[in-house]
C-alpha cells in the first residue's frame, strides 16, 4: 500500500472514531449512566424518584438497607428493571451506598446515600439595619501631613501601610477603635518615638513601624493615614432558626465602600428597618432602598460572621411583619428546577410581601460559591415599583414548591429585572446550622 493510501485510511479510521463516539454519547444508554447520580442527600421523611428509563434489568444491593426504602421495600438486595421509575424513600437517620449491576453482574454504578435529620427555617423578608464594627481599624486611605510650609508627606504611605489593611494592634495593644489612636499617636510624637503596628492585610498579620509627624498646619501628630472602624447599612433577613436560636442575611459579604475590602466583624447587631422609599432600577444604574434605623429601634440580633454568603449571628426571636411565620424545609441544590418560583421582600414600609420570579439558570456546584441560580423578576407588581431588582433587596429569600432554595445576591446592572442567587445550604453552612445536622447524623449512625 503506497503512503498517500495509508496516510487516507488512517484519517478515515479517526473520522469514523469520532462519529461512534458522538454516536455512543447521544445514546440513552451513555445519557442514563452520566446523569445517575454519585450521591443522594435526602432529609428525614423525604423521597426521591430517579428516571432512567434503559431497557435493561439489575440488581441492586444496598449496605444498610434500614436507612432507605426502596420502591417500599427495605431489604439488601433488590432486581430492577431499569425501564421503570426507582421509588427511593428515606427510612431512618443515617448513611448507606447502593450498588447497581447490569444483568446482575456488570458493575455500574455505586451511589452514597445520605439520611439527614429533618431541617426547617422561618423564611424572613424584612428589612434590617445592620451596625457592624471591625475587628480592628481599617485603612481607608493616605493624606499628606505638613511637616513644613514646604514639605508634605504621608508617614503612613511612606511606610508601605496599605489601603484596606487592618490596624489590630499599636505597641502590642488590641484597637478596635478610632477614637484610641489618637493616644497613641500623640504619646509617641511628643516623646520622639515610632509606633508598632500590627496589621491583618489578605490574612496575614504583619508589623510595620511608624513615627508620626507634626502638623505644622492644625498642631497634631498625624500619621497620614484615614481610618474607620465601623459600617452601617440595609439589607435583608433570609432565614431564622427558632431550634437554634440562628439567623443568616444579605446573602453577600459586606465590605468597606472606599476599599471594597470584606470587613472583619469585632462586634455587631441588627435591628428592625423602615422602607420609605424606592430608587428604581434602570439599565446601568442599579436602584436602591431607602430606609431608617429607628435610634430606638430594637436590637433582633447579633453579628457574629461576615462571609461571601452574608451576614450571620444568635437572634432570640423572628420578628415582626412576617409574611410566613412557620418553619419551611429547604432544599439542596439538586432539589432545584428552572421555572417559577417567589421571593419575599420589603418595598414599602416593613410589609413583607412574595412577588414571582423565574429561575432561569442552576449552577452545578461541588463547592460554595455565590452565584448558583441566575433569577429574573416576572412579577409586574415589583418592576413597577422597582424597575426589578434593587440595592438592599439581596437575602431576600428565595421559595420554590413550599421550600427555602436560596437568596437573592446581586443585580445585572444591565438588565435589573435580573440577577444572581445563591443556595441555601451555604448559607445554612456558613450559619453552623448544616453543620450542627451533620454532627446529630454522625451521632446517630455511631
Amino acid at each position: 500500500m503506497r503512503e498517500r493510501d495509508f496516510l487516507f485510511v488512517k484519517r478515515l479510521i479517526g473520522l469514523l472514531l469520532v462519529f461512534f463516539i458522538c454516536i455512543f454519547g447521544l445514546s440513552s444508554p451513555f445519557q442514563s449512566y452520566a446523569s445517575f447520580p454519585t450521591e443522594l442527600r435526602l432529609f428525614s421523611g423525604q423521597g426521591k424518584q430517579l428516571d432512567y428509563t434503559m431497557p435493561v434489568h439489575a440488581q441492586l444491593t444496598v449496605k444498610n438497607p434500614n436507612v432507605l426504602k426502596v420502591n417500599g421495600q427495605s431489604k439488601p438486595s433488590f432486581q430492577l428493571d431499569l425501564n421503570e421509575p426507582i421509588s427511593i424513600q428515606s427510612n431512618e437517620i443515617g448513611q448507606t451506598e447502593m450498588q447497581l449491576k447490569l444483568f446482575g453482574k456488570i458493575p455500574f454504578k455505586k451511589v452514597s446515600v445520605n439520611i439527614m435529620p429533618d431541617l426547617k427555617v422561618i423564611p424572613g423578608g424584612q428589612t434590617i439595619g445592620v451596625k457592624l464594627k471591625s475587628d480592628g481599624v481599617l485603612v481607608v486611605g493616605h493624606h499628606l501631613v505638613s511637616a513644613s510650609e514646604e514639605n508634605k508627606i504621608s508617614p503612613g504611605e511612606k511606610a508601605k501601610v496599605k489601603l484596606g489593611d487592618l490596624i489590630t494592634e499599636i505597641n502590642q495593644q488590641k484597637i478596635t477603635k478610632v477614637s484610641k489612636v489618637s493616644d497613641f499617636v500623640n504619646d509617641a510624637g511628643k516623646k520622639g518615638k515610632a509606633i508598632n503596628l500590627t496589621l491583618l492585610r489578605n490574612g496575614k498579620e504583619l508589623n510595620v513601624k511608624l513615627k508620626p509627624v507634626f502638623d505644622v498646619e492644625d498642631h497634631k501628630y498625624r500619621l497620614g493615614l484615614y481610618i474607620r472602624d465601623s459600617a452601617a447599612g440595609v439589607g435583608t433577613l433570609t432565614f431564622y432558626s427558632s431550634d437554634l436560636k440562628k439567623y443568616g442575611a444579605l446573602g453577600h459579604t459586606i465590605t468597606d465602600m472606599d476599599t471594597n475590602t470584606p470587613i472583619v466583624v469585632g462586634e455587631g447587631e441588627i435591628v428592625h428597618s423602615k422602607v420609605t422609599s424606592i430608587s428604581k432600577s434602570k439599565n446601568g444604574l442599579p436602584g436602591e432602598k431607602r430606609a431608617i434605623l429607628p435610634s430606638q429601634g430594637k436590637i433582633l440580633g447579633d453579628i457574629t460572621k461576615n462571609t461571601p454568603f452574608g451576614i450571620f449571628g444568635n437572634m432570640g426571636e423572628f420578628p415582626d411583619h412576617g409574611k410566613i411565620n412557620k418553619a419551611l424545609p429547604v432544599a439542596f441544590a439538586e432539589e432545584i428546577k428552572k421555572g417559577p418560583a417567589q421571593i419575599l421582600t420589603v418595598v414599602d414600609g416593613q410589609k413583607v410581601e412574595a412577588f414571582d420570579i423565574e429561575i432561569k439558570h442552576i449552577a452545578e456546584q461541588n463547592a460554595p460559591a455565590t452565584k448558583g441560580m441566575i433569577i429574573k423578576v416576572t412579577d409586574s407588581r415589583l418592576i413597577e415599583k422597582t424597575g426589578g431588582i434593587v440595592q438592599g433587596m439581596s437575602g431576600s429569600p428565595i421559595i420554590q414548591d413550599g421550600k427555602i432554595v436560596g437568596a437573592v445576591t446581586h443585580v445585572f446592572v444591565n438588565d435589573p429585572t435580573s440577577g444572581y442567587g445563591c443556595f441555601i445550604e451555604w448559607m445554612l453552612k456558613d450559619a453552623d446550622i448544616m453543620e450542627n445536622i451533620n454532627k446529630n447524623n454522625e451521632e446517630t449512625a455511631a
